[in-house]
């Protein structure tokens, strides 16, 4: 009977646990939606002011060598310090989301340890801070709350002390990490080298665009003016891009744990069947040996 009983409280409990992952996927996916619409207009954006920097940048190219002047593509021979931002989750129960992202950053750091390169971090968001916080790893910043409610002053002033440092020379590169969203059921991480910038990778292709410059010697602040803009938005997008990969993720994991809880009702059910039926045909036993011994 007490067999019984325990079985019946498992029930109870794991049928608790589906509402709870049920009710947590419904909020999720309602979130999703709103990040998902956010990401794609930010993406949109993005492109464009990577399209704009491109043909300033050739237009630039033409009448200067910017490259030479602007801090923002002076690229050492030897790297001495590196600093990594990376983004993670403020709350769990999203999968292997922010393993994801921690796991890569690991990776680079062993990378550049091996080549003798010093590794500053900047965390964005609860999870990551914690995980390195455990291994005792020191982090240069800290930042909670801005992963999960992303805002363009947030990311503008993150972005700035990193490109500060950058420039004053303290760090002689700064990379972007986060876990992107791809579609409803996946994501993918993300590696961004924010400076210094090749300039092959934005001064580019020829276009046929009638854009002017005046007056023409201010080509060099021109282009770090749209480069701040650019930083900026990157470290925006990133955030963004970040909070609907970790919807994604959560929605897929309490999907899954929804299906997980209701498999499991149904082997407790099946298990609970099994014991009434052998504790009914133990009784029946008894009872039909109770009335032979009374013949």
């Amino acid at each position: 009977m007490s067999n019984l009983k325990d079985i019946k409280r498992k029930i109870k409990s794991v049928q608790n646990t589906q509402k709870t992952t049920r009710a947590m996927k419904l909020v999720s996916t309602a979130k999703l939606r709103k990040a998902e619409e956010a990401a794609r207009y930010s993406r949109v954006y993005a492109l464009k002011i990577n399209e704009v920097l491109s043909e300033i940048a050739y237009k630039i190219n033409q009448y200067a060598s910017v490259a030479a002047e602007s801090k923002f593509f002076n690229t050492k021979e030897k790297i001495e310090k590196v600093d990594i931002i990376f983004v993670t989750a403020d709350k769990g129960l999203c999968g292997g989301f922010n393993v994801q992202s921690i796991k890569i950053v690991r990776n680079m750091i062993e990378e550049f340890k091996s080549k003798k390169i010093k590794v500053r971090l900047r965390a964005i968001g609860k999870k990551g801070i914690e995980f390195f916080n455990f291994q005792g790893v020191d982090l240069l910043e800290s930042y909670v709350g801005v992963s999960s409610s992303p805002t363009y002053e947030k990311a503008q002033g993150i972005i700035k002390e990193a490109i500060d440092d950058f420039l004053s020379g303290a760090t002689d590169k700064v990379i972007l990490v986060h876990n992107g969203y791809k579609n409803m059921i996946s994501q993918e991480i993300r590696v961004n080298e924010i400076v210094p910038i090749e300039p092959a990778k934005i001064i580019g292709v020829e276009t046929n665009s009638l854009m002017e410059f005046e007056p023409e010697d201010n080509y060099s602040q021109i282009l770090n003016e749209l480069l701040q803009k650019y930083f900026e938005y990157s470290m925006y997008y990133a955030l963004i891009d970040s909070l609907a990969a970790e919807h994604s993720a959560r929605m897929q994991a309490m999907d899954n744990a929804t299906n997980n809880a209701k498999e499991r009702v149904g082997q407790l059910n099946l298990a609970y069947n099994k014991a009434r039926q052998q504790s009914i045909t133990t009784e029946l036993i008894e009872i039909i040996s109770g009335v032979e011994s009374m013949k």
